[in-house]
């Protein structure tokens, strides 16, 4: 496959931050620095930066970190124009000495690092995979917030006066909740400490069932737009809402990941050799996409509590010798290929067969 240097005469590197981009242009077959640019990151600034591209004669490429992130904007702008944009994973920078830093630098090693590719890595796009990001963003952020306010609920009622910590004991966490929620603290009679402890355990509940409520209608609004979009994944043993709108915003659209192995490794799920003598064997792979690849951890603990071949499979693998942390790996590897097989058929390729 050609390194994107053949392709192109000229190549974009951009540094992008929340209110400003840098850029370097370089000549793709020298890799000179044709020009540099800091503009805002708003349109004006974006169609500044196509006017300095322009500047220089040749197909060109924009290569930049950050598409979903400081960068969507821009990518959003450039695709538009139907500018080539090459999506870069964050670089392992050198050590800075007394922590300096240089964006246009940074800029010039972005477009460097897209020329000495032969794999281009497309950014995501759609409006279906943008919606739902947005929604698991905030589902997970209400989920965790929820979690943390139950945890300091309950250790308030371990801490909390006696005559209060009674009304509690022996509930489950949610009956806590639920009691917590009802209190009436103007009504109670007792000391400050009593009083307090009534008040603040009452608002913890008030507040923890209102990011639950949240989290809920997140939910609610991820299922209608993946039944929307791909009911067809939700046919699949182990996935729901949750995993489908994590599987699809991984994904994106058709030709981001050029085959099963590079959706694999964009999850995380591609087996890492660590082999010693005549023992071979694979070690954990902590790269790639770590919401991908728990929803695949959970596609894969679903299937072997829920799923006979998957069980099957699981036994004829401990028969070998093989250890259920390693049998959970393959797994996610065949869950993997399983996912992107379907995620490149059309719904309607699936509907006529």
């Amino acid at each position: 496959m050609s390194m994107l240097a053949e392709l192109v005469e000229v190549v974009i590197g951009v540094d992008t931050h929340s209110q400003t981009h840098t850029a370097a242009v370089l000549d793709a077959r020298t890799g000179a620095v044709l020009a540099r640019a800091t503009v805002p990151a708003d349109p004006d600034g974006y169609a500044e930066l196509i006017a300095v591209a322009e500047a220089h004669s040749g197909l060109r490429a924009w290569a930049m970190e950050g598409t979903g992130g400081y960068g969507a904007g821009l990518a959003r702008h450039l695709a538009a124009t139907g500018e080539l944009v090459v999506e870069l994973d964050r670089p392992k920078r050198p050590l800075r000495r007394a922590g300096a830093k240089s964006d246009p630098i940074d800029a010039e090693r972005a477009a460097r690092d897209a020329l000495a590719r032969t794999q281009l890595a497309q950014p995501k796009t759609g409006a279906e995979r943008a919606a739902l990001q947005m929604r698991l963003t905030a589902r997970r952020a209400a989920v965790e917030a929820a979690g943390a306010t139950t945890r300091q609920l309950l250790a308030m009622v371990i801490t909390s006066p006696e005559p209060v910590r009674s009304r509690f004991r022996g509930q489950t966490t949610r009956a806590v909740i639920t009691t917590a929620a009802a209190l009436r603290p103007a009504a109670s009679s007792g000391d400050i400490e009593a009083i307090t402890a009534l008040t603040v355990l009452r608002q913890l509940a008030r507040r923890i069932r209102f990011l639950e409520a949240e989290a809920l209608d997140h939910e609610k609004a991820i299922r209608t737009t993946v039944r929307s979009w791909r009911p067809d994944l939700l046919e699949l043993t182990g996935v729901g809402p949750i995993v489908a709108a994590t599987v699809l915003t991984a994904w994106s659209h058709p030709g981001r990941c050029r085959d099963d192995a590079a959706f694999a490794m964009l999850a995380g799920t591609a087996p890492i050799p660590a082999s010693s003598g005549k023992t071979v064997r694979h070690r954990l792979n902590r790269s790639g996409d770590r919401q991908l690849n728990r929803a695949l951890h959970t596609v894969t603990l679903t299937r072997m509590h829920h799923d006979e071949r998957t069980r099957t499979y699981a036994d004829r693998r401990r028969a070998e010798g093989k250890t259920d942390r390693e049998i959970k790996r393959c797994l996610k590897r065949y869950i993997a290929r399983e996912l992107y097989r379907r995620l490149e058929t059309p719904p309607s390729a699936l509907d006529a067969s």
